[in-house]
């Protein structure tokens, strides 16, 4: 899903931890419907239950904690958390610094979503959120990337002129595109490796056991009744 431009990555060397007593899952709480905050201030969607569910079958006591996306790996480099489990793809150049478990989704596409049919995303302002593959992908096309730090500003910017279109997951723009004037432009773009839960490269023992528990879930069909639950990417 999203890429970010890491520019801390000495942190990975000074926050190795061994496996803790209650683990702490790190997540944006902003990106429905993989995780946003419910009317109680908790998290909740897809990865909430998700989560909860792995860490079950790891034998694991788990607790949520909040971050905002663009500080998200370093903070979990730092120590402030233990992993990453916020709709964040399985890319290289994360991978240069966190390891991840495999895919618990595939592949989603992303999409372009805009008010009008007649934009032009290849020479136009094209909306994404900061530091993420579609980001990446905007400056690839050569088309003008306006950056805003949460997804909601993103869609704001296209209902207020500030942008011709937005791209983002599909999954997320879907709900928005239902309930306003915004509509699909362009083809869905295949971006990303599939998501995964990001881990102090340290934390080799704490991700083997998200992993097997992943695996468990993928073997007796209870993911895919997840990820249908919340429609989030493709089925396995």
């Amino acid at each position: 899903m999203k890429s970010l431009i890491l520019t801390t990555a000495a942190l990975a060397l000074t926050a190795g931890m061994g496996l803790a007593d209650t683990v702490r899952l790190g997540t944006e709480g902003a990106y429905p419907p993989y995780n946003f905050l419910n009317d109680n201030g908790e998290v909740d969607g897809f990865e909430r239950e998700l989560g909860d569910e792995l860490c079950k079958r790891a034998e694991l006591t788990c607790e949520w904690v909040t971050n905002d996306w663009d500080s998200i790996i370093p903070n979990l480099v730092s120590g402030n958390y233990d992993a990453i489990i916020a709709g964040m793809s399985i890319t290289d150049e994360r991978e240069e610094v966190v390891d991840f478990t495999q895919g618990y989704t595939p592949p989603s596409p992303s999409a372009y979503a805009a008010m009008s049919a007649d934009v032009d995303l290849k020479g136009g302002v094209i909306a994404a959120q900061t530091a993420t593959i579609q980001a990446n992908h905007v400056v690839d096309t050569g088309a003008t990337l306006v950056e805003y730090p949460t997804p909601d500003e993103t869609i704001a910017a296209v209902k207020a002129g500030e942008a011709d279109a937005v791209i983002a997951d599909k999954d997320y723009l879907e709900p928005e595109v239902e309930a306003s004037d915004m509509i699909f432009v362009g083809d869905d773009v295949p971006l990303g490796g599939g998501i995964g839960m990001a881990f102090r490269e340290s934390d080799d023992d704490m991700r083997a056991k998200f992993d097997a528990a992943i695996t468990s879930m993928k073997e007796d069909g209870s993911l895919n009744t997840l990820i249908e639950k919340w429609e989030v990417g493709g089925t396995w």
